[in-house]
């Protein structure tokens, strides 16, 4: 192996299946990995990428799967479930740990092993995908011009159908409700705490507080102690919301949970090549201090699928040159607030 060898642990899933593509098509050559033997084997063959298969059960087990590898790219969620184990066998081994995650807990969990990661001389950055790097970005540019802020507020458009990933995230997450960031604390609130109406470039929209990661990332990002995240959505991820929350309390059961979860690897695909090709996300953003005060912006990337591809890519390669440092970070205290902005698609409105 190369001094720059890296893995995508859950390549066979849908993003990771996108950004193993992308990788190729860029002449790189990650491992391939993934619990999954055999769908792990058919994309290796598919791509001409070495791989490897192992579970996350074994901390010893993981850490010798990791022997050699500089970097892991974990792509493989729910991430409450991948990435505790997945941790701590990169900070035994000394391994690079990056993921694309928006889960609240996996951020705060990255977050406090910041010391040993930096005493293993090793990079932690959760969320290098859509979930968080253009709102971690917007935050962090928003405090540099407010740096008297005492509340953020982050919005984002979403339409088109979702992975088989991120639907299983989300049954993972409903149980548990909202999530906001108050006076400094991570709290609980409603499923439905607020509604607010967002001034979107493309039209106003009503949108409903989500336990979306910048709850947890953007406090670290901006040091700023109030922070509510919102989702406009389309009429039918609306309606598909709505009911995943009436029956919420249904996933509080393990089993029905996981009954919940085969469905999803049954009937859910992702979105196809053209209606990601079709679809654009809207990110606002907006501070304000103890005086009144208030600085807002609006930034529009590709949809979250295609742009999650080009962000992990370009975190990875960042990584792998040296240009992070150790210890946890999130995605705009390891590369800059104007990260984003250095990727094809990505402009403020």
């Amino acid at each position: 192996m190369s001094e720059n060898t890296w893995l995508i642990y859950g390549a066979n899933g849908y993003t990771g299946r996108l950004i193993a593509a992308e990788a190729k098509s860029r002449r790189l050559s990650p491992l391939l990995a993934g619990r999954d033997a055999a769908a792990v084997e058919k994309l290796s063959n598919d791509l001409g990428l070495a791989s490897r298969s192992f579970a996350l059960d074994d901390v010893d087990e993981i850490v010798r799967q990791l022997a050699g590898v500089t970097l892991v790219l974990n792509c493989a969620g729910p991430f409450c479930h991948t990435a505790p184990l997945l941790i701590e066998a990169c900070l035994r081994g000394k391994t690079h740990y990056l993921d694309i995650t928006g889960e609240i807990d996996v951020i705060e969990l990255a977050a406090a092993l910041d010391g040993r990661a930096r005493e293993a001389g090793i990079s932690v950055i959760p969320a290098v995908g859509f979930d968080v790097v253009p709102s971690d970005c917007l935050a962090a540019m928003l405090a540099e011009k407010l740096p008297t802020a005492t509340h953020l507020v982050l919005a984002f458009t979403a339409s088109g159908s979702v992975s088989p990933g991120t639907a299983k995230t989300l049954l993972e997450v409903l149980p548990g409700g909202g999530r906001a960031r108050i006076d400094g604390e991570i709290r609980r609130v409603p499923a439905d705490w607020k509604w607010r109406t967002i001034p979107f470039p493309s039209g106003v929209k009503e949108a409903v507080t989500i336990p979306w990661g910048d709850v947890a990332s953007a406090y670290y990002s901006t040091g700023i102690r109030n922070i509510e995240t919102y989702l406009a959505a389309s009429a039918r991820l609306t309606r598909q919301s709505r009911w995943l929350r009436r029956i919420a309390w249904l996933l509080r059961s393990t089993t029905v949970r996981r009954l919940a979860q085969r469905f999803v690897a049954r009937n859910i695909t992702g979105p196809t090549a053209d209606e990601r090709a079709g679809q654009r996300a809207e990110l606002w953003g907006e501070v304000s201090d103890a005086a009144g005060n208030h600085e807002a912006a609006v930034l529009e990337t590709p949809d979250g699928y295609t742009l999650t591809v080009t962000t992990a890519l370009a975190a990875v390669a960042k990584v792998l040159s040296g240009q992070a440092p150790t210890g946890f970070s999130t995605p705009s205290k390891a590369f800059g607030k104007d990260f984003v902005l250095t990727l094809p698609g990505t402009r403020f409105l």
